[in-house]
């Protein structure tokens, strides 16, 4: 199917019924994928997916819908089905579509190579035998992903994109026994990301995925907070590149549209001003593998730099978000992000933790409004004296986000390059341990 005609078509159906303003995106998708189950592997299959995304703005009242079966669709029915439902939503002068932009972008492997696709998943397969036999991978695979979309807007803007990229996933958990002998399973953990080069190195190193699975047949016996440092404390936290990318994801809601809007937002008139530790630095990747350089909002997404040296640089809202706030517009890819890589190994971030703990995962829901928080870490581990212990259960940390943006004493030289994010270890003090 022409992803270019149906847009055209989609969009000319839309200006028939009226729209003041209109935006219309035809999308496929073709996943190719080696699926493992049980430590297995178990299917190898081929899918394929059409999405055609339509927004439409009448008299300040936007509507959208998106249709998955493209096939005999009534362009005109679902227009004036927009239409009626534009009608009843609420009048918001901010609404709008982008205008007068154009980008055609092609990048990565646009075809799968099943046998490299067959070597990653062995690849993955052997090292657990070898290396990790307690660890069951419940469910991975090794995936290659073709995503072309077609993107015109009432405005005059095009957007021509073509990605290709493979990824890797593993999902799972370690049993064996205890000290009591009898077995004991560990919580779960997962690892994966996205390249453009399967062949470039072994799966089992990509990604932390290889280290995931050996901290999981260390985590089947583990011990609370009273057990391994005698009740409640302050210490340091070790964060794992994935719990550095959950602590930033916090921040980057605080600089977009919707702490923007509500006016929540701790961060709204700071640009300028230091407000994380100058070890920090985030900038934008938006030609990573699976990432394309275009926003929700159909822009062509500029590099962005968010911290420089602690430095809030700029906020993010959306075309939306811009015209509700008054705020400059500042367009973002949906992922691709990294923290500048710090000059302390990781191996002495970890020698200078006096009392603390390594942390695999972070879960601490929605922080309070000033950044309160209290949180379970997961896939954890003790440290004392700057040794890495036991894995640890039930564990809760407390304290306040922005803080620990401040609090960061220290950032590995050693980075994971997932794709979508690129981050180090990162090292806060001043938390509560209970």
């Amino acid at each position: 199917m022409n992803l270019q005609t149906i847009a055209e078509h989609a969009l000319t159906a839309l200006q028939h019924e009226g729209a003041d303003a209109a935006q219309a995106t035809a999308s496929r998708s073709a996943l190719t994928e080696l699926n493992i189950t049980h430590s297995e592997p178990s299917l190898l299959r081929s899918t394929e997916n059409h999405k055609l995304s339509l927004v439409g703005i009448w008299d300040g009242r936007k509507a959208s819908t998106e249709l998955s079966d493209l096939s005999g669709i009534g362009l005109d029915e679902v227009a004036r089905t927009l239409r009626a439902q534009a009608a009843a939503a609420p009048q918001d002068p901010a609404h709008a579509v982008s205008s007068d932009q154009r980008v055609a972008i092609t990048r990565g492997p646009l075809e799968a190579d099943l046998g490299a696709l067959t070597d990653a998943a062995h690849d993955i397969l052997d090292f657990r035998a070898r290396e990790t036999p307690s660890m069951n991978i419940e469910e991975g695979s090794t995936a290659h992903t073709l995503a072309k979309s077609y993107t015109l807007t009432s405005g005059g803007s095009q957007l021509d994109c073509t990605l290709g990229w493979y990824g890797l996933s593993v999902f799972g958990t370690a049993r064996g026994p205890g000290p009591d002998g009898q077995l004991r399973t560990s919580s779960f953990n997962y690892g994966g990301g996205e390249t453009e080069d399967l062949r470039s190195a072994p799966a089992s190193e990509r990604f932390g995925m290889g280290d995931m699975m050996r901290d999981l047949t260390r985590s089947v016996v583990t011990q609370g907070v009273t057990e391994c440092f005698g009740g409640k404390f302050v210490g340091d936290v070790v964060l794992s590149p994935m719990a550095v990318a959950t602590l930033l994801g916090w921040f980057q809601g605080q600089v977009s549209d919707l702490a923007l809007i509500s006016g929540s937002s701790m961060f709204r008139d700071r640009v300028g001003e230091l407000v994380a530790s100058p070890m920090l630095s985030l900038a934008s990747r938006f030609d990573a593998p699976g990432v394309v350089a275009v926003s929700a909002d159909a822009f062509v997404a500029a590099p962005v730099q968010l911290l420089a040296h602690g430095r809030l640089q700029t906020l993010t809202p959306s075309l939306y978000g811009s015209r509700k706030t008054g705020l400059a517009h500042v367009p973002t890819a949906s992922s691709g992000w990294e923290l500048q890589a710090g000059s302390t190994p990781l191996a002495e971030l970890l020698h200078g933790v006096p009392r603390g703990a390594v942390v695999g995962r972070l879960s601490m829901g929605s922080p309070a409004a000033n950044g309160d928080f209290s949180g379970i870490i997961k896939n954890s581990f003790a440290m004392d004296g700057g040794i890495v212990g036991t894995a640890l259960s039930e564990t809760m940390i407390n304290g306040n986000v922005a803080q620990m943006l401040r609090d960061v004493v220290a950032v590995s030289a050693e980075r994971i390059d997932a794709g979508g994010w690129c981050m180090p270890w990162v090292r806060v003090s001043g938390l509560h341990f209970s």
